[in-house]
């Protein structure tokens, strides 16, 4: 049976993907396209010369059009490491605006709910381009990777105009306040996010230092469609797709929502912070 799975290790995987695509009788070149990756990867997957990721797998899967029942099959032996990490010093020799920024373009264009929850910088999605660079400059890349790299993010901010996307953020109040650009330009940041706040497809909400919390904000993640949650560390991005740990993260997202500032309450926060930096600007 071609769609059998048991037996099959990780090792294995790839001819077990190349005899099903073999059996639904498409070439390697349209499953390659549909999944989103070059046939030149595809090939390697199917030979065992590359290690795919859940995602990777999930992609050709659907692609190949398999049963449901088939695609956890196959699924489950991927989730035998259901966490994955890349390191940022690989991320840094391929070009972090091809490794990061454009795989990342690639899988918002295809969720439909986004949830990331913040505690130490503005959200990417959200960030200015001055805010960018700032950021961005620490990571030691050349002028012109760095460039490049805050070009793939700006490009990346039309999926908060998608109107079919819902795209919900949660930072806390430290972000606000972080000096990451000069207080004229932390101004604009807020400012901002103020104006996205009000487009109909984005949920901003603030966790304000006065409420009194029921859990840590350890670090920042993002949850897609209730799939896979991306945690960036200081070394590497760790991507969790088992459906257990994943939904660790939407229940520490959602209990951070429940704590925080939204809507007009929310925007008056922003506001009063925006107009605190003007003045200090005016003062000096």
């Amino acid at each position: 049976m071609v769609g059998e799975v048991r037996g099959v290790n990780k090792g294995q995987l790839g001819y077990a993907l190349r005899a099903l695509r073999q059996a639904s009788g498409k070439e390697a070149k349209t499953v390659a396209r549909s999944a989103l990756m070059s046939a030149s990867k595809l090939s390697k997957i199917e030979t065992a010369k590359a290690a795919p990721s859940v995602g990777d797998v999930e992609r050709i899967l659907t692609a190949i059009g398999v049963s449901d029942e088939v695609k956890e099959e196959y699924l489950a032996v991927v989730r035998a490491a259901a966490t994955e990490a890349t390191a940022w010093r690989l991320v840094r020799r391929m070009g972090v605006h091809k490794a990061q920024q454009q795989q990342t373009r690639a899988l918002e264009a295809h969720m439909t709910l986004l949830r990331l929850f913040q505690p130490a910088l503005i959200p990417g999605l959200l960030q200015t381009p001055e805010y960018i660079r700032a950021v961005l400059s620490r990571h030691e890349l050349g002028e012109d990777v760095l460039t490049q790299t805050i070009i793939a993010r700006i490009e990346r901010q039309q999926v908060l105009y998608d109107s079919t996307k819902e795209l919900r953020f949660v930072i806390t109040e430290p972000v606000l306040r972080w000096r990451i650009v000069s207080t004229s330009r932390m101004a604009e940041q807020v400012d901002r996010l103020v104006s996205l706040s009000r487009l109909p497809n984005i949920d901003l909400r603030v966790v304000p230092l006065s409420r009194q919390q029921q859990d840590v904000a350890n670090h920042a993640f993002v949850i897609r469609d209730d799939r896979t949650v991306t945690v960036e560390t200081v070394h590497a991005e760790i991507v969790v797709t088992d459906p257990r740990d994943v939904s660790l993260y939407v229940r520490k997202f959602d209990g951070f929502a429940s704590a925080a500032l939204s809507g007009d309450d929310m925007r008056a926060m922003l506001e009063g912070i925006r107009d605190e930096f003007l003045r200090e600007q005016e003062s000096t």
